[in-house]
C-alpha cells in the first residue's frame, strides 16, 4: 500500500514534472505556475482511486475522469519530451539552426492527437470473431456463436448507459451463450444492483455465466456478486456445470492465480475428458494447470491488449503469445479478449474494445490452425 500512495505518485510527479518543463524549455511559457495543475492531476489518479473504494460522488467521478484522461497524455507527453530532447541534439551537433517551438509543436500536437484518438477509439466497440475448434464438442452446440464479454470495469469512467449500449447489441448478436471472465466492475464504490440492471433485460439461450477478476477482489467480491446473480447472471463459484454435455466451468480470479487451490478446484470439478469444456476464468495464467486437467478451452481477459503503446509492448512480454487472440498450449486452445473496457486511462491505441464472437465446430471438422487466431468472416 504505501507503494501505491507514496512510490508511484511520485514517480507520477516526476515524470510530470519532466514533461512540463520540456514543453516550456521549447516552446516557453508566460505563467510558470501552471505546470502545478497537470503535476496533481496525475499524482492524484492513485489517490482518487483509492478513494473511489469507499466513497462514491459526482465529484468524484469528474475528478478520476479528468484525471486518468491526464495520466494518458502523459504517457505520450514522454515520448513527445524524449523526441524534442533527441531533435534538439541532433540538431546541436549538427550545427543546424532549429526553432525550438517545431519539435515542441510536432510532438506534443502528436501526443495530444493520439490522446484524443486513444479515448474515441476506447468508446467504440467493436465486434471480432473467432472459429474455435473443440473436440468431442456436444451436437447440440456444434456451429453455435458464444460471446465473450470481459473487463467492462463499471465504475467512475463507466456506467449504465454503457451496459445499455453493450447489452443492445448483444441482443442484436443473439449468441447462444454469453461468457463474462471477470471485471465486471472496476472495484470502486458503487449501486452495483442498478449498474447490472440492463442485463436482467437480455436472455441468451444457454444462458450468461461469470466468474470474478482482480478488480472485483480488489476489496471483497461479496459486494458484487449478489449484485450480478440477481441480474440473471449465473456466477461459477469455483464450479461446473453441464449445460446441453458441454462442461462450463468457473474460477475466480483469486483461486485461480493459487496454482495449488487452482489445481485442486480443477480436480474436484471432475472433468469427463471424453467431453468437450470450457474454463471461464479472467487471467491467462497457470494454464498448465488448465492443461493438465484437460480443458478444452480457457477464456480469458484481463490484459487489455496493453490498451495503447508502449504499454502494449509491456503487456505482451509479460503474457507472451496469450496476450491476446487464439493460442493454443498442448491440448488447450487459450483465448485472450483486450476487453470490452479501459481500466485507469480510458484510452485505447494499437487496441480495440470489443466484443469476441466465438463459433464453436467440432475439431474434426475443422482443425485448429496453428498458433495464431482464426476469425471467421464478418
Amino acid at each position: 500500500m504505501l507503494f501505491f500512495l507514496a512510490v508511484v505518485p511520485a514517480i507520477l510527479l516526476a515524470a510530470t514534472g519532466f514533461v512540463s518543463a520540456t514543453w516550456i524549455h521549447f516552446w516557453g511559457f508566460p505563467r510558470p505556475g501552471w505546470q502545478l495543475v497537470p503535476m496533481l492531476l496525475t499524482a492524484g489518479f492513485i489517490p482518487l482511486t483509492l478513494l473511489g473504494t469507499r466513497w462514491r460522488s459526482p465529484l468524484l467521478r469528474i475528478a478520476y475522469a479528468v484525471s486518468s484522461v491526464a495520466l494518458g497524455l502523459l504517457s505520450f507527453g514522454l515520448l513527445a519530451a524524449a523526441g524534442c530532447w533527441i531533435v534538439a541534439g541532433v540538431a546541436r551537433l549538427g550545427g543546424w539552426p532549429l526553432n525550438p517551438r517545431w519539435p515542441a509543436g510536432i510532438f506534443f500536437g502528436g501526443a495530444l492527437a493520439a490522446t484524443a484518438y486513444g479515448v474515441m477509439n476506447a468508446a467504440w466497440i467493436r465486434v471480432t470473431r473467432f472459429v474455435v475448434p473443440l473436440r468431442h464438442l456436444p451436437a447440440a452446440w456444434q456451429g453455435r456463436t458464444v460471446a465473450l464479454v470481459t473487463d467492462l470495469h463499471l465504475g467512475n469512467i463507466r456506467g449504465l448507459r454503457f451496459v445499455r449500449r453493450l447489452t443492445a447489441r448483444l441482443k442484436r448478436l443473439q449468441p447462444h451463450a454469453v461468457f463474462v471472465s471477470g471485471d465486471m466492475f472496476d472495484g470502486t464504490e458503487v449501486d452495483a444492483d442498478r449498474l447490472v440492471q440492463p442485463w436482467m433485460d437480455f436472455r441468451a439461450p444457454a444462458g450468461v455465466y461469470f466468474s470474478s477478476g482482480n478488480h472485483e477482489e480488489f476489496i471483497d467480491r461479496a459486494r458484487f456478486l449478489p449484485a450480478i446473480a440477481r441480474a440473471g447472471i449465473r456466477v461459477l463459484n469455483n464450479e461446473k456445470v453441464v449445460v446441453d454435455g458441454l462442461q462450463i466451468v468457473g474460477v475466480h480470479d483469486a483461486e485461480a492465480g493459487d496454482e495449488r487451490l487452482f489445481r485442486e478446484i480443477l480436480q474436484a470439478a471432475a472433468l469427463d475428458r471424453g467431453r468437450a469444456s470450457i474454463l471461464l476464468t479472467h487471467q491467462p495464467a497457470n494454464l498448465a494447470v488448465a492443461e493438465a486437467a484437460g480443458i478444452s478451452l480457457q477464456l480469458s481477459g484481463h490484459t487489455h491488449g496493453g490498451q495503447f503503446w508502449p504499454w502494449t509492448r509491456a503487456a505482451a512480454r509479460v503474457h507472451r503469445q496469450f496476450v491476446y487472440g487464439m493460442n493454443r498450449l498442448g491440448g488447450l486452445i487459450v483465448l485472450t479478449s483486450s476487453g470490452v473496457g479501459t481500466w485507469g486511462p480510458p484510452l485505447r491505441v494499437g487496441t480495440r474494445s470489443e466484443i469476441v464472437l466465438i463459433r464453436l465446430e467440432d475439431a474434426e471438422a475443422i482443425p485448429f490452425s496453428g498458433p495464431a487466431c482464426r476469425k471467421s468472416a464478418p
